[in-house]
């Protein structure tokens, strides 16, 4: 027998007698109970309080506060703030939902993070606030990426100069004006901004293709026929609607129009669809095929067993259109 003692029960150790060793103390292993409840520990955890040792139920009934987010017990590190206590995972800002483990200031008496509470005071004054240091912006702004930032965050990307309020963007770059002015930039018809990326040439005029709309219902074309009319460019709907049959050949209201196979043309527009040459309405001869005009000379190019089913199926439409007589 060792002369240690069990620190409970003042009793020596039996030899190769197992002993629960805890700072030090040594004790029999019945004897290592919670101090509350006299059951074992689970799974050999405790929690000391005073120099007395719980286990984790007692524990948390008697002495963890409980979290002012969850309603559950903090076991470990605790946030507080004006008597309340939280989880580190649950003490967040009121605004972002982000956690608030690198500090915090006070908003309308709330915990905020120091971004959301700078944003807060920028926008309570109707000033912006500086997307890189966070800082309320009291002069003028640059806008870069859509956010606002303080001019002296930046060089121009050409002439490395700091820049003003004045730089413009241009391909995800900065630049000062003099050497903005000196890029070969297409300028949007519609928002006045400069094209960076794919542009629509219309109207002798380039635009943002989200910005290149119809002047009626304002739909963006998206890569569809589109209808000119004066300065304006619309939808196949609405242009028929507010102006009739636009030419088939320029999409533009006809001039001395020409109406042939269920199609408007212009005069000067009529032409042969196999050759593109002018087909004189008044006075020249011509033919249909695929409800398109073709000339003489293209229709004889045709094989003969084409013509032959073409000549058929006029003769067989002529017949229709006698019997409904």
């Amino acid at each position: 027998m060792t002369s240690t003692l069990c620190a409970i029960c003042r009793e020596g150790f039996l030899p190769k007698q197992t002993v629960v060793n805890a700072n030090g103390v040594q004790w029999h292993p019945q004897c290592f109970v919670c101090v509350q409840c006299l059951q074992p520990f689970p799974e050999g955890l405790f929690f000391e309080h005073e120099g007395r040792k719980y286990c984790q139920t007692d524990y948390e009934s008697l002495f963890a506060p409980i979290c002012h987010e969850c309603g559950q017990y903090i076991i470990g590190r605790i946030f507080a703030h004006k008597n309340a206590k939280w989880h580190p995972k649950c003490f967040t800002c009121y605004m972002c939902s982000k956690e608030l483990s690198g500090g915090f200031v006070v908003h309308q008496g709330r915990p905020t993070c120091k971004p959301c509470a700078a944003k807060a005071r920028a926008e309570a004054d109707s000033k912006y606030l500086c997307a890189q240091c966070n800082h309320i912006i009291d002069t003028e702004h640059l806008t870069f990426k859509g956010e606002p930032y303080h001019p002296h965050h930046f060089d121009c990307f050409d002439c490395h100069r700091p820049l003003t309020h004045h730089a413009k963007e241009l391909h995800a770059h900065l630049f000062c004006a003099q050497c903005y002015d000196t890029k070969e930039i297409s300028v949007c018809a519609a928002c006045k901004k400069p094209i960076a990326g794919r542009a629509v040439s219309a109207l002798d005029k380039k635009w943002h293709p989200e910005h290149f709309v119809c002047g009626h219902c304002e739909r963006p074309f998206a890569g569809e026929r589109f209808y000119e009319h004066g300065t304006m460019a619309y939808c196949e709907l609405h242009y028929r609607k507010l102006f009739g049959e636009p030419c088939f050949y320029c999409c533009k209201s006809a001039a001395d129009e020409i109406v042939q196979f269920n199609k408007t043309w212009c005069e000067n527009h009529f032409f042969c669809h196999g050759c593109d040459v002018h087909i004189k309405y008044s006075n020249s001869k011509f033919l249909e095929i695929d409800f398109l005009p073709y000339c003489k000379k293209c229709y004889g190019k045709l094989p003969d067993e084409l013509k032959k089913r073409l000549k058929k199926a006029a003769e067989s439409l002529e017949r229709k259109k006698v019997g409904k007589k």
